[in-house]
């Protein structure tokens, strides 16, 4: 039997759109209390007006995962509204695609901060307070591009290559209370794939995007999955594609 979400606080990166708007939607709706994080406060506030009007609980923060301070007063802020953190959503992610050779540094930087150093920052935040409780439930967004290498997809892949090891690494230290789950898409109709620069990466991704993207519904469906489970089941990993994806 499914452990209900009923009052269980999540709290989400990356919230504003795509995938972390569509878990917060879809958690509140199935009676979560749900934390938005993300830099643009005008989206998360009509998204918990949204949330609140049909009936659910939601807050919103201002947060750059770049930024630990942030990451902290976000995983606090959650606990001092709704009394405890169950689930922290690693969702926040940036993929600016180009070839090693462009030395494109400053993105390498960039995808570093926000694709490693935010998960960590989150994990750093919300630990203690799962510790404290006993029981919790970290979910990391990679990517299948955690799985696999392209070219022109070197620094992201090595990002989230990363994720995939933190997250096993997290799972073996935390538990067995403390619950681990790498989600992995594919193709997903979010804004990721317009931070990528012009170039042949661009013309890759533009191409596989047109012909086989799917919703982010369905990676929220995933989330949903693994934190509904009951406490003795860790759901460690999903790889969600669309079917006509290929890489």
């Amino acid at each position: 039997m499914s452990n209900s979400l009923q009052g269980k606080v999540v709290a989400i990166t990356g919230a504003s759109s795509g995938i972390g708007e569509a878990t917060a939607r879809l958690l509140a709706r199935s009676g979560a209390f749900v934390a938005l994080g993300a830099r643009r406060t005008d989206r998360l506030s009509a998204i918990v007006a949204d949330i609140e009007r049909e009936g659910g609980k939601a807050i919103a923060f201002e947060l750059d995962v770049q930024d630990q301070g942030q990451v902290r007063a976000f995983v606090d802020g959650a606990v001092k509204e709704f009394g405890r953190i169950d689930v922290l959503v690693n969702n926040a992610g940036v993929m600016l695609l180009a070839p090693l050779g462009d030395r494109k540094i400053e993105q390498w930087d960039r995808m570093i901060d926000v694709n490693i150093k935010g998960v960590l920052y989150g994990i750093a935040a919300a630990l203690p307070h799962m510790q404290a409780q006993g029981a919790g439930h970290v979910i990391n967004v990679s990517s299948v591009a955690g799985h696999k290498v392209g070219p022109g997809f070197a620094v992201y892949c090595g990002t989230k290559f990363a994720v995939r090891a933190i997250s096993e690494g997290f799972r073996q230290e935390a538990g067995p209370t403390i619950r681990s789950t790498i989600i992995s898409p594919g193709a997903v109709t979010t804004e990721l794939a317009t931070h990528v620069s012009d170039g042949p990466a661009k013309d890759a991704v533009d191409t596989m995007y047109a012909t086989a993207a799917i919703s982010p519904d369905a990676i929220a469906n995933a989330i949903h999955y693994a934190i509904s489970q009951t406490p003795d089941v860790d759901v460690n990993e999903i790889i969600i594609r669309p079917t006509g994806q290929e890489f």
